[in-house]
């Protein structure tokens, strides 16, 4: 008897284990949320996950990234032999190759890039399965982190600018949101993975919810 997910089965059940089983996950960006996110989905029996990012690991995400001892190496490349069975794409994620990109096969989307051209893009064409996270960087308490609408996000510079540009481009629709209303605890990209991976946490957690009630 495998007992690797016994104790998902036993949360979930049955039917809803083979329901997380059988959707297709995609994730956009794989640094310090993103990599939390697909350790946590991973873990709870979604197998069917391809991953996009085309940067490498160097030492300044040993503090937050998962797969980050492996440095130089490609993060794609890591996390494919650090899970194995999910899907790995090596790619710079811009306006272009989400516009390029075949999103139909996915079941949901979890945008954790900090491109914001991108992400508006990534909106337009996949909001009905998206969620995207906010600026999770500069901050410490998860107890400031909610999850919302686009349009309901608060005191998150990062958020605004989304918001911002999403209503230059005429775009309209809803989808959820992981983000902090946190103020700022320093001007650089400082970064605590108590937080980043919290937002990766969420964003799995999302996905769980939506799987087990659609």
């Amino acid at each position: 008897m495998d007992l690797r997910y016994s104790r998902c089965k036993t949360l979930f059940g049955e039917e809803n284990f083979i329901k997380l089983q059988n959707t297709k996950v995609l994730i956009l960006g794989v640094g310090g949320v993103g990599s939390f996110a697909l350790d946590c989905l991973y873990r709870s029996g979604i197998n069917n996950i391809t991953i996009v990012d085309f940067d490498t690991f160097e030492i300044t995400n040993q503090n937050r990234q998962i797969g980050s001892e492996n440095i130089g190496e490609m993060k794609v490349s890591a996390l494919g032999k650090l899970y194995p069975k999910i899907i790995s794409i090596d790619k710079k994620i811009d306006r272009e190759w989400v516009e390029n990109f075949n999103f139909e096969p996915f079941d949901i989307v979890i945008d954790a890039i900090d491109d914001i051209d991108a992400k508006v893009a990534i909106a337009k064409k996949t909001y009905l399965k998206l969620f995207s996270s906010m600026g999770s960087a500069k901050k410490i308490y998860t107890t400031k982190i909610e999850v919302t609408s686009i349009w309901k996000t608060h005191g998150d510079k990062f958020a605004k600018k989304f918001r911002d540009k999403l209503k230059k481009e005429r775009f309209n629709k809803n989808f959820k949101v992981v983000f902090s209303a946190e103020e700022p605890k320093c001007k650089e990209l400082g970064s605590f993975v108590g937080v980043t991976g919290s937002f990766g946490l969420s964003l799995c957690s999302l996905t769980i919810d939506k799987i087990l009630n659609t």
